[in-house]
């Protein structure tokens, strides 16, 4: 096929699009798509240490439809000045730069911030493995990791890149793909939302933010804006009701959304967030994107001390130093706002320990991070929201599809877990004792395409005490 032909080709879809979703939001679609492989390129190039090729070919694969447009792109990775490029065609140009300590940021214009000095204080949480990797301590356990790391023989792949099982808090099982290890930071993706639950979980008791009553948006201080109602409950729980559309899906036409213009156009992701009209009123409909964990995130910068220095430095000094997480990198938007709906780089035994805060009910080392009964909280289920979740996180609690759905393929009834897009789990099992991490690029759909069941089925069945009776009800 010709290059005019493809340019004829791109151009007639997106025209066909914006006539079915809007001519603005289709418009938006060239920037959306370079942005987001700009920003994924330039993370786990500069971040991660991945090869480039293999992190846009895992990941491309992963999302139906994705390569529609990136067939049309060009990128150039320059490691001296270490920043990514993407094209597509002329119509759509991101850049997306490295800066040491903060990751990856799309370029708008403009200074971000300092990194904030390093206080160097003691884990509270006990090492949960030494440096070297920690080979599955039974047959049962072997046999789980061989199988979540096997590839089927036609796609969908699962493209496991690295699991780690934890038992009463220590390392029972891990395995990593190749150029993959211990102390590689790994993208998070969504999960880091459950990390933004937890950071403000902290700010509700040290009495800086209240779950309950408005937001303290400045947007939304007017109490003759219906906005004003917004609640950070509801913001956590996805039932803010403002207009950007969905963040459930992985794929071509996500690109379409009004959240993702947030994402990958704007600079200022949260002033974007907060100018939108409602869509439906606060608390009545349930309805997931990633423009409630961007308030949220304002809304921790400003509790901090407002500046992007502040915020960086209250979330590793409150949460991650207490949790010995060493491999952390929290990216920001071009205002110096935390992306806190996706931007999160972890190493897989970071998230571990993250998960293990969550198994232990919010306290490590004897001191309480998160608030008594906040646990709890964060895995109470949320009203008509069909996939399962609660405050944060994900959860088997109520009769949600969801909750029925993975209940029915073996999950505990008190299962609950952080999940990113394409393949990632941080999975606490309290009546196990048990923390699943998985990451990899599997495709959304079907539900078996990470093989995440299967993991969890043959790890608890693996380190399930002799006699114990399963809870699947």
């Amino acid at each position: 096929m010709t290059r005019r032909r493809k340019i004829v080709l791109l151009t007639t879809a997106i025209a066909s699009a914006g006539l079915a979703l809007g001519a603005v939001r289709a418009h938006d679609v060239p920037k959306v798509a370079t942005g987001f492989i700009a920003d994924v390129l330039c993370s786990e190039t500069f971040v991660s240490g991945l090869d480039v090729r293999r992190s846009l070919t895992e990941t491309i694969d992963a999302m139906p439809g994705a390569g529609l447009l990136t067939w049309a792109m060009d990128y150039q990775v320059d490691r001296m000045r270490k920043d990514v490029t993407v094209t597509l065609f002329g119509i759509g140009r991101s850049h997306a730069v490295y800066r040491e300590g903060l990751g990856c940021t799309l370029e708008h214009g403009g200074r971000i911030t300092d990194v904030p000095p390093d206080d160097r204080q003691p884990a509270l949480l006990p090492e949960i493995a030494g440096p070297a990797v920690v080979s599955p301590q039974s047959p049962e356990l072997s046999a789980a990791l061989d199988h979540a790391f096997a590839e089927p023989i036609s796609p969908p792949f699962r493209r496991t890149r690295a699991i780690v099982v934890m038992k009463s808090g220590r390392i029972i099982a891990e395995r990593y793909a190749d150029g993959i290890g211990p102390e590689t930071p790994l993208l998070g993706f969504s999960m880091t939302k459950s990390v933004i639950s937890a950071l403000t979980g902290i700010l509700v008791r040290q009495g800086r933010l209240k779950l309950d009553g408005p937001a303290p948006v400045a947007a939304w201080t007017n109490p003759d804006d219906p906005r004003h109602a917004i609640t950070v409950d509801q913001l956590l729980r996805h039932t803010a009701g403002l207009a950007l559309g969905s963040s459930l899906q992985a794929s071509l036409g996500s690109a379409f959304e009004p959240v993702n213009r947030m994402k990958f156009v704007e600079a200022d992701m949260a002033a974007y967030a907060a100018s939108m009209p409602l869509a439906t009123s606060p608390g009545a409909v349930w309805n997931y994107h990633d423009g409630n964990t961007i308030m949220l995130a304002h809304l921790i910068r400003n509790a901090a001390g407002g500046n992007p220095a502040d915020a960086l430095a209250f979330a590793r000094r409150e949460l991650f130093a207490p949790l010995g997480m060493r491999h952390v990198t929290l990216q920001l938007d071009g205002a110096g706002t935390i992306k806190g709906s996706s931007e999160m780089l972890a190493s897989a035994r970071d998230w571990a320990r993250f998960g293990q805060l969550y198994l232990n009910d919010g306290v490590a080392g004897g001191r309480r991070i998160l608030p008594e009964g906040w646990v709890n909280y964060s895995a109470s289920a949320t009203s008509n929201a069909w996939v399962g979740i609660g405050a944060g996180f994900w959860t088997n609690q109520g009769d949600s599809f969801g909750a029925t759905f993975r209940i029915g393929h073996g999950w505990p009834r008190d299962a609950f877990f952080a999940k990113g897009t394409i393949g990632q789990y941080t999975i606490v099992i309290p009546s196990e004792r048990l923390v699943i991490v998985r990451m990899g690029r599997s495709p959304n759909r079907p539900p078996e395409a990470d093989g995440v069941f299967g993991l969890v089925r043959d790890v608890v069945a693996a380190t399930r005490d002799k006699g114990k009776v399963a809870r699947v009800d």
